[in-house]
């Protein structure tokens, strides 16, 4: 992922050793214009280095990739199940295939190590509890007004999955997995340009 954003923009994010004010100022000075306002707005409340790789690359590359293409070693910001990288600090043992400027599959060495776990999804709750907070404030100033962002992923409440932390405290065995997402597939084959063509679950199509 890295050497595709390295290679759309001619920015190499391992440069700013952490630096995420200077990595941001310096993707927003490359991209320029060519940025649509959200887009914009996504890329300036990115948390950390990987979530900018991972918006600049879903901005910029991924609807390009075309050809059947597997994209390499996530950052470990976006991958919170995942195994670290054993070679590189920062990333993680994961691939997704695109084609057709689509994600078709996502797969991944599981994370087995409990304490990482546990660490990882902290982090998570904790970041997407200060998007939900600056969220209902923004909804709270626009009382009245629609708003794009009504179904965004922050309003929802997330909490630690204590459960699931306890079960890879007693073990697990190394494993790894892949999913296939076959309504995408779907799409790919009958050249469909809305998920919604291709659902199973007809409640959830546009009114005809």
């Amino acid at each position: 992922m890295h050497n595709l954003v390295k290679e759309a923009i001619g920015v190499d994010f391992d440069d700013f050793s952490g630096n995420l004010k200077a990595a941001k100022e310096v993707t927003l000075t490359k991209l320029g214009s060519t940025l649509e306002s959200k887009n914009k707005i996504a890329i300036e409340s990115c948390p950390s280095i990987g979530h900018l790789v991972n918006e600049v690359f879903e901005v910029v590359v991924e609807p390009k990739l075309l050809q059947p293409t597997f994209v390499l070693d996530y950052p470990v910001e976006i991958s919170p199940l995942a195994k670290p990288h054993r070679r590189r600090l920062g990333l993680t043992e994961r691939f997704e295939l695109f084609i057709c400027g689509r994600e078709l599959a996502n797969a991944f060495s599981e994370l087995t190590d409990p304490m990482d776990q546990r660490g990882r999804l902290e982090e998570q709750v904790r970041q997407h509890n200060e998007k939900r907070a600056a969220a209902l404030s923004r909804g709270e100033s626009n009382k009245g007004k629609a708003s794009e962002d009504d179904d965004d992923d922050e309003s929802y409440e997330v909490t630690l999955d204590d459960d699931f932390l306890t079960a890879l405290e007693y073990g697990m065995p190394p494993a790894s997995g892949m999913g296939l997402g076959i309504d995408r597939l779907v799409m790919l084959l009958t050249n469909s340009a809305s998920i919604r063509d291709v659902i199973a679950f007809p409640i959830l199509k546009a009114q005809q």
